[in-house]
């Protein structure tokens, strides 16, 4: 800073220009950016309300209670209420053991969290089929157990878990690696244990990256389609959740309800975001208002 300063004026803006974009080139990202979103999310969003809405607030609640919707809903959030939490406890443990500690193994515990990114979701789900399926090691003995996997809700959490655990771990395996460990081996230096290390020092330093995992998980446990559609066995009113029953209720041709379940998801999504920005002011302000005291 000082070296600019000391700069001639002239100096400085040729500095400021090479910096600086003209105005007609952030008219014109800002315009691509906006139109892309446009077309991209906007619209196919309005389009899914009013296809939801055309015969009438009426007729869209009407879809929402039928027993089979309902049924979805409640199944589907029943899977992200299990799945999240265990990719919350995973993610934070993993990425505490990445980035905090040097250990043989750690590229393939990442390479590990990563996979889901890299298979595809009806790959994963057909894993399970050949792991819980009639024709396995473990498929006959879980049935004569009375244990039932497949084509039942533990099929669906435990697919869901697998597409979805890289989430929170992923948000927080750079935020941590990137903090370092200095505050942690301060607070342990000055008598902390390694709970009050952990709530006092670095879960307020990860809630934003863990936050934003945990609203990432929890969309795609709602929204998973591929492998839950692979191990559910689409029974109706009881495996089949809520983008399930969408597909089913669209190859019926019944495009109110489709729509409806479809927007209902979509509202859902939004809801995720909109707690997220609540979330965020509150704790903006708080933190404002502790730091006056």
């Amino acid at each position: 800073m000082s070296d600019l300063h000391n700069q001639s004026p002239h100096s400085r803006r040729k500095w400021r220009s090479a910096v600086t974009e003209p105005l007609t080139a952030k008219i014109l990202l800002m315009s691509a950016a906006f139109i892309y979103l446009l077309l991209i999310i906007i619209l196919p969003l309005v389009s899914v309300l009013v296809e939801a809405f055309r015969n009438g607030v009426g007729e869209y609640l009407l879809a929402l209670r039928e027993p089979d919707a309902m049924a979805a809903i409640r199944l589907t959030l029943l899977v992200a209420a299990i799945a999240v939490p265990l990719n919350l406890l995973f993610g934070l443990a993993a990425s505490w053991a990445i980035a905090k500690f040097d250990f043989k193994g750690k590229a393939f515990l990442i390479t590990l969290i990563d996979l889901p990114f890299s298979i595809s979701p009806v790959i994963s789900g057909l894993v399970y089929v050949l792991l819980f399926g009639g024709q396995s090691l473990l498929g006959p003995w879980l049935k004569s157990h009375g244990v039932e996997i497949l084509f039942a809700v533990p099929g669906i959490v435990l697919a869901t878990i697998f597409v979805t655990f890289p989430f929170v771990a992923r948000e927080l395996i750079p935020l941590m690696q990137e903090q370092g460990t200095a505050e942690e081996e301060a607070a342990i230096t000055l008598g902390a244990n390694g709970w009050q290390t952990f709530t006092r020092v670095t879960l307020p330093n990860i809630k934003w990256g863990l936050l934003y995992g945990v609203l990432l998980c929890n969309a795609r446990a709602m929204g998973e389609f591929g492998a839950v559609s692979v191990v559910s066995g689409h029974i109706r009113g009881l495996t089949t959740t809520m983008p399930l029953h969408v597909e089913i209720l669209y190859n019926e041709y019944n495009l109110a309800g489709a729509f409806a379940v479809a927007s209902l998801l979509a509202l859902l999504a939004l809801l995720t975001l909109v707690v997220r920005t609540v979330l965020e002011i509150w704790f903006s302000h708080g933190l404002a208002g502790s730091n006056k005291h």
